[in-house]
């Protein structure tokens, strides 16, 4: 496959370009606990207590940017921010409950060994 040009940036293969956008440490996890339901920052960051809150700021504005969540802002005080699956989002958690399913597999192997 040719080399190819998305959002400025050159790729040298699709894989390379996924991996990018939901790979690292919290951006699956995130996507992941917005599968069934709408949560606010506050949810999310009890729910994942190792994420610290500038990564969580950094990873929500990164999804949101490539169309992985919603962010709505209500305007009340104190501040109200709800995030939710996109299309997008809801179809990459195909490929993430794939991987998910492959690593619990590779874990129970681990324990057997």
């Amino acid at each position: 496959m040719p080399d190819f040009i998305y959002k400025g940036k050159i790729y040298y293969n699709p894989v390379q370009l996924v991996m990018e956008q939901i790979g690292g440490t919290w951006k699956a996890p995130i996507l992941w606990r917005l599968k069934e339901n709408t949560m606010r920052y506050g949810e999310l960051r009890k729910d994942i207590p190792r994420i610290s809150d500038k990564m969580l700021t950094t990873q929500l504005r990164e999804l949101e940017e490539d169309g992985y969540i919603n962010r709505k802002v209500y305007a009340v005080v104190p501040p109200k921010t709800e995030y939710s699956l996109t299309l997008k989002g809801q179809d990459i958690l195909k490929l993430i409950t794939t991987i998910r399913n492959y690593g619990l597999k590779m874990i129970e192997q681990q324990n057997l060994s």
